[in-house]
């Protein structure tokens, strides 16, 4: 588990400016020497200058460099009795012919988790924010995606229309093109691409944007083709997986969606509650009543 120092720089993390994340990055990687440091000797290691530091330490949250420190030398005092039981972390994961099936869920868990920190740790809340009210206002939703990260797609679809949000999805590729093409000044489209590279949902994003939409793309390469057809770009990794895509990519992709599925409901809590009860009633209704069992068929009596 990651310290709260870890947690609230990663949450704040991409709302910094370059040469602040420069910081941020240099107190990620060095915990303890940062909680040594003065912060012109933090600030020169990490090629900053020391405004830079402190523009950073408040935007995350600090009142300064001396509550900064002090609350770190307390995380790292009191985690000292659990490091020294922790195993040691896995930065990555690679299938070999010698691993064992016993070894597998701790690798797969612990490759996950990072994937999902890398996640936050991308996450411009300002961005979400736009992502979110653009959702929850526009005319239409399309959503737009291939191959794996169609399962995202249809997660999306499903909460939105939980929702009462006027959205749908097509996994042909002539249905995206002419949905795209449709579009208008008030409608959103939303793309899904792992890579960003997928020509199809990067094709139909193009239409989408030139048609007069607002485009969403959610994608783990901020440089990718899906980028320069993004009004919205939300970027969830700069991790490269290439075996592991099918797997991986589909964890922080879920996770967005259901940022955006929750921020949506946030933002105007009693009415979407209320939309999401009476869903939720239609749904009871077609279920059994709890402990009840289907009525078996009368068995002739020959």
């Amino acid at each position: 588990m990651k310290n709260g120092i870890t947690k609230q720089i990663m949450a704040g993390y991409g709302d910094l400016r370059k040469s602040e994340k420069k910081a941020a990055d240099y107190i990620l990687d060095h915990m303890e020497d940062a909680a040594g440091a003065s912060i012109d000797r933090l600030a020169k290691a990490a090629d900053v200058s020391q405004p830079t530091v402190l523009r950073m330490l408040r935007a995350l949250g600090f009142t300064g460099y001396k509550d900064f420190k002090y609350r770190l030398v307390a995380e790292l005092a009191s985690a000292e009795p659990e490091k020294a039981r922790s195993a040691v972390p896995m930065y990555g994961y690679t299938l070999r012919e010698e691993t064992t099936l016993d070894e597998i869920p701790a690798y797969m868990t612990e490759t996950a988790s990072r994937m999902l920190e890398e996640t936050l740790k991308n996450i411009s809340i300002k961005t979400y924010r736009k992502a979110v009210d653009t959702l929850r206002t526009a005319k239409s939703i399309n959503i737009y995606s291939v191959e794996n990260s169609g399962v995202a797609a249809q997660d999306l679809l499903a909460k939105l229309l939980y929702l009462g949000l006027p959205c749908r999805y097509f996994s042909d590729y002539y249905y995206q093109q002419i949905s795209a093409g449709n579009l208008s000044e008030g409608d959103a489209a939303v793309g899904i691409s792992y890579s960003g590279e997928s020509k199809d949902t990067v094709d139909v994003m193009k239409t989408a944007k030139k048609a007069g939409a607002t485009t969403i793309a959610i994608t783990n390469f901020k440089d990718s083709p899906i980028s320069r057809y993004a009004d919205i770009l939300i970027c969830t990794s700069q991790e490269q997986f290439i075996y592991g895509n099918a797997i991986f990519s589909r964890m922080p992709q879920l996770l967005i969606v259901d940022m955006l599925y929750m921020g949506i409901i946030a933002s105007d809590y009693d009415r979407y509650v209320k939309i999401l009860d009476r869903g939720e009633k239609m749904v009871r209704e077609r279920a059994y009543p709890s402990g009840a069992e289907e009525e078996k068929p009368h068995r002739k009596i020959p």
